[in-house]
């Protein structure tokens, strides 16, 4: 069960890695948001060699995106066309 724990924990620590750089090009407050929770539930599953904090992460960053707050794509919404 520990390898499962490590093999997720890297896979959150590298979600959280990408989502820094999308900040970084964006500077969209939801990808720092989302960066910090997944970082931080890996974080807290490595150090605790524990299960629950993935899973709470996870739910946190899924609560997260129902607010809002996930960056999205990156494109421009086209607006209609306006007419003369």
């Amino acid at each position: 069960m520990t390898i499962v724990i490590y093999i997720f924990s890297a896979i959150f620590a590298l979600l959280a890695v990408a989502l820094v750089f999308t900040w970084w090009r964006s500077r969209h407050i939801g990808a720092v948001l989302l960066a910090a929770t997944y970082l931080l539930s890996a974080l807290l599953a490595l150090m605790m060699k524990e299960w629950w904090p993935l899973v709470l992460g996870f739910l946190s960053a899924w609560a997260l995106r129902l607010l809002g707050l996930d960056p999205g794509t990156g494109k421009k919404p086209v607006s209609p066309p306006q007419e003369p």
